[in-house]
């Protein structure tokens, strides 16, 4: 009698990392409203979980064969939604570190890149079924993105009418933070445009 591994569900295991980062998201969306310090506790053990969908893909994508989809597109992909939460956590470390508020630029930036995660992960969700359903969602994404670089550009203008330099060098890392993470969901959602037209 053969016995035969199961072969891993990689659809499956990007959707797990991916609604672990948006589980991310909306808790630093929370530290952002409240600041508190179970809020920043919240978004680095989630960062930790994060991080363990991560390493879990790449354990099966070294002992798996064949793939459903190019297995540089689902490292690529897993890659840049690590990212996606590792700029979070960063972003909570520096307004911690600094003592800084969130100021109400935070508060707009973090709320798109919330709308366009969203649509990130719906697209993953159809990736396998629904490529071309997938498809429309990661270009929902892409919009949202494009308003986040509008915000963070809007938030820099405002911030260096000020008057105090340590404070707007202090800030403008913050908003950095949150661009990069914004610009690894826009290449996420590059990455599965990619896979669907590989796949249509």
């Amino acid at each position: 009698m053969y016995f035969f591994k199961k072969k891993p569900d990689f659809y499956a295991l990007l959707m797990s990392q991916s609604e672990k980062v948006l589980e991310g998201l909306k808790a630093l969306k929370e530290y952002a409203t409240n600041q508190c310090p179970d809020c920043a506790e919240a978004v680095k053990r989630l960062e930790k979980e994060a991080d363990e969908h991560r390493r879990i893909i790449i354990a099966e994508l070294n002992r798996t064969f064949a793939t459903p989809i190019d297995r540089e597109d689902i490292f690529q992909l897993s890659r840049a939604l690590d990212d996606v939460m590792d700029y979070a956590d960063n972003t909570v470390l520096e307004l911690t570190i600094y003592e800084l508020s969130a100021d109400e630029h935070v508060g707009k930036m973090i709320d798109i890149m919330v709308k366009g995660y969203e649509e990130l992960v719906k697209a993953i969700k159809y990736l396998k079924d629904y490529p071309n359903i997938a498809n429309d969602h990661a270009v929902r994404a892409k919009k949202f993105e494009n308003n986040m670089e509008q915000a963070y550009h809007q938030a820099l203008s405002d911030l260096f009418k000020g008057t105090d330099p340590i404070y707007m060098l202090k800030m403008r890392e913050v908003y950095r933070h949150l661009s990069n993470c914004a610009d690894q969901g826009d290449e996420a959602a590059n990455i599965i445009l990619s896979i669907v037209m590989k796949s249509t």
